[in-house]
């Protein structure tokens, strides 16, 4: 019997993680995951991260019966605190002005979801961060020039955000900006579909 051709799908809105996945040349859908992302009372925020990736993969999974569905989430972690966008520039503010000199755990969950047999794959990828001590006209020109309003933790690494930090580091340089490639890609030859292939 011949098997029908699986669709790749993206459950996600972020033009980051679109681009992203677009890297890899093979061919996918986005669909926009409709999903609570608020804590459950004491979750922690890898659980969050974890929980809310697959829940967005899910999320889509009715539309496309015969797919593997890529959810994604980020947090930023900074003494016990989660980070999450900001929305606002005030809040953006804040956010730097309290991440300012601090090592920031970025955790991005990852899960791959085939919607034929209801399985998944799920991994965590944390990328350490140290902020430089920011100044608050410094925090100012920056979000004036990339207001990175839907970023957690208010700071675009792929971008002008670069001049906030001392260092990062991390199995995966696309981690931080949103999606593992490198994880993914072992996830997809798992179930068959190798970008190289």
């Amino acid at each position: 019997m011949h098997q029908p051709p699986v669709t790749l799908v993206l459950a996600s809105t972020s033009p980051y993680r679109r681009e992203l996945l677009s890297r890899l040349g093979l061919p996918f859908s986005v669909a926009s995951p409709d999903t609570d992302e608020s804590p459950l009372p004491g979750e922690a925020a890898e659980a969050l991260a974890l929980r809310l990736a697959e829940a967005k993969a899910r999320a889509v999974a009715p539309a496309y019966p015969q797919a593997l569905i890529i959810g994604s989430d980020q947090v930023a972690i900074a003494n016990g605190k989660i980070y999450g966008k900001p929305s606002t520039h005030e809040r953006a503010v804040a956010q730097l002005q309290e991440l300012s000199g601090q090592s920031v755990n970025f955790y991005t969950a990852l899960c791959l979801y085939d919607s034929r047999n209801d399985s998944r794959q799920i991994c965590g990828v944390p990328t350490q961060v140290k902020f430089r001590s920011l100044s608050n006209s410094e925090i100012e020109n920056y979000l004036a020039r990339e207001p990175a309003y839907n970023c957690a933790g208010s700071a675009k690494s792929e971008g002008l955000g670069i001049a906030l930090l001392d260092s990062l580091s991390g199995d995966d340089p696309n981690a931080l900006v949103g999606l593992p490639l490198i994880a993914l890609c072992a996830m997809l030859r798992q179930v068959g579909m190798n970008p190289l292939a």
